[in-house]
């Protein structure tokens, strides 16, 4: 039988948030992310509004550039704890309206209502109420896609923003993925677009005909996997996320430096904020991992792991400290980074800053 999946994607969720909580806010083009201090901000969008949109401002690009196409838009800093509120009472009311419920973002999720309707008819029944009732509780807007597999649907919840609902039924999957452009199935990216562009392969449908092991010669075993979902085929499924996998934070300098004393003393702001994002979830950590973005945007990685979890602050100053200090030597720095990883919680033994001197 035919799963019935729904994809619901928040509408320019921040963006939105903000002009609920401002209705002076409505119709206008607004932006969240960083200061663009009169041009000069050197952070990026993290979401903007659909008003702002049609300046040509998109997420993730920088603040200055967006600045440039648009002084006069509004521009909000991110309020995540204001977000995540929002987030965790629209959550809520996707759950209940799931058998199976899968939140992928703060603004995202899945849901297999197979179990509770019998066909898409009453899918859109499900997708109805839940816009309804989001709209009344938080005066938001999402865009829904209903299909037999996760990646269609999520394809689908796109086709029809702002307030979308796209239904894509089990018969007509193959015609509705055929004319859309490769870059529209999730996994391929600028870099494997331009690829698969080199091949000849421009729509999901040139893809899907395409010689398959031709595509495993160039692509390996996704090659496989991005020519099954070209035809339609994604058994994947609606499941609870994983627990959390790292914990991160980092920082952009308004002017790039290469003054130790200015980097050192960001890394130590960074690691305790790190710190402090690890101890609210109650996690302890055993890989530290240090980012270290040049002026030229060159990045690099580093990272170092113990023989056992701590919790230790200072230890993660330390560490980071140590795998950072190679590219203190003058060369102008734009960003720095700290990241945890292999989390864990309850752990009997930790390492404590003694033991890693003696180590």
């Amino acid at each position: 039988m035919s799963r019935i999946i729904l994809h619901v994607d928040m509408d320019s969720f921040y963006a939105s948030v903000e002009q609920h909580r401002d209705l002076s806010l409505e119709g206008l083009p607004v932006v969240v992310g960083s200061d663009p201090k009169g041009g000069k901000g050197r952070g990026v969008v993290s979401t903007c509004s659909y008003e702002a949109r049609k300046f040509g401002i998109h997420s993730g690009m920088p603040i200055s550039q967006a600045y440039k196409m648009c002084p006069d838009a509004v521009y909000l800093r991110v309020d995540m704890q204001l977000y995540k509120e929002v987030s965790c009472r629209v959550m809520g009311i996707l759950r209940s309206k799931a058998v199976r419920f899968q939140q992928v973002s703060v603004d995202e999720a899945y849901l297999d209502i197979s179990e509770k309707v019998v066909d898409h008819k009453r899918a859109v029944k499900v997708a109805q109420e839940i816009k309804a009732q989001i709209k009344e509780q938080e005066g938001l807007t999402c865009s829904i896609g209903i299909a037999p597999t996760r990646s269609a649907a999520k394809i689908a919840s796109d086709m029809d923003k702002p307030d979308g609902l796209t239904v894509v039924e089990p018969d007509r999957i193959a015609r509705f993925l055929e004319p859309l452009e490769v870059r529209r199935l999730q996994g391929i990216g600028r870099k494997n677009e331009e690829i698969l562009q080199g091949l000849g392969i421009r729509t999901i449908g040139q893809l899907a005909l395409f010689d398959r092991d031709k595509l495993l010669d160039v692509f390996g075993k996704w090659g496989a996997g991005m020519h099954l979902l070209a035809q339609g085929v994604d058994d994947s499924e609606v499941k609870e996320r994983a627990v959390t996998k790292s914990v991160s934070r980092e920082h952009t300098f308004d002017v790039d430096t290469g003054d130790s004393i200015v980097l050192y003393g960001a890394l130590d702001n960074i690691a305790g904020l790190v710190h402090k994002s690890l101890h609210k979830k109650g996690f302890s950590f055993r890989t530290v991992s240090v980012k270290v973005r040049l002026a030229d945007f060159t990045t690099f990685t580093r990272a170092r792991t113990l023989d056992h979890d701590t919790r230790d602050p200072d230890i993660i100053r330390q560490i980071a400290g140590e795998l950072a200090r190679d590219f203190f030597d003058g060369r102008k720095i734009r960003l720095l980074g700290i990241r945890l990883s292999n989390l864990g919680k309850n752990k009997l033994r930790q390492t404590t800053l003694e033991d890693f001197i003696m180590e």
